[in-house]
This record gives structure tokens, C-alpha cells and sequence, in this order.
């Protein structure tokens, strides 16, 4: 999986449980793009701190990953409902459902 995409996914499922600076400044570095200057310029903290403080968010999503595995279980039911979607041609109330599940995920 593209590591973009893997830590989005982390951080929609576990970034509540970060620390609201943990958070902010993740999401602003890795999810809005901003360079670790302009993250350490905003927060008040050094460059360095601010990569040690996404390597150390990295660290912590993927450790609930490891134990929770929801994005996991996440990524098969989708290709699984996908599947569905596809094997349902011409089944349109088994397709729309589907769909409607899809889009709940």
C-alpha cells in the first residue's frame, strides 16, 4: 500500500487517540503537506522535533494497527463488498445494497 494512503487510513481510525498537539501537527505535516519548517514555525518547536515527533506518530498508529487491525479489516470488506458489486450484474437491489455499504464504510 502507498504510504500516504496507509498513514490517512491510520490516522482516520486511530487519530483520535493521539494527543490533540500530536494530531494537529500530523495532520497538518503528513495530511496538508506542510514542510517540517513551517510545522516547527507554527507549534514553536524545533525541525527536528517535529520529525521526531511524525516518526514517533507513525510509530503509535501502527502499533494499534498491530493489535486492532481495523484498517485491515477495513480494506477486506471493501474488496469483499466490492466483489459483490461485481458478481450482483444484473441483480440491481443486490448491487445498490452494495453500494449503500460502501459508501457507510
Amino acid at each position: 500500500m502507498e504510504r500516504i494512503v496507509e498513514q490517512t487510513l491510520l490516522f482516520d481510525f486511530y487519530g483520535e487517540l493521539l494527543t490533540e498537539h500530536q494530531r494537529n501537527v500530523y495532520e497538518d505535516v503528513v495530511l496538508n503537506d506542510c514542510s517540517y519548517a513551517e510545522a516547527a514555525e507554527q507549534y514553536q518547536i524545533s525541525r527536528q522535533g517535529v520529525h521526531d515527533l511524525i516518526k514517533r506518530c507513525n510509530r503509535i498508529l501502527e502499533d494499534y494497527e498491530a493489535k486492532l487491525h481495523l484498517v485491515k479489516k477495513f480494506l477486506s470488506i471493501r474488496e469483499k463488498i466490492e466483489q459483490i458489486h461485481v458478481l450482483a450484474e444484473g441483480h440491481e437491489e443486490i448491487r445498490k445494497i452494495a453500494g449503500e455499504i460502501l459508501e457507510e464504510l
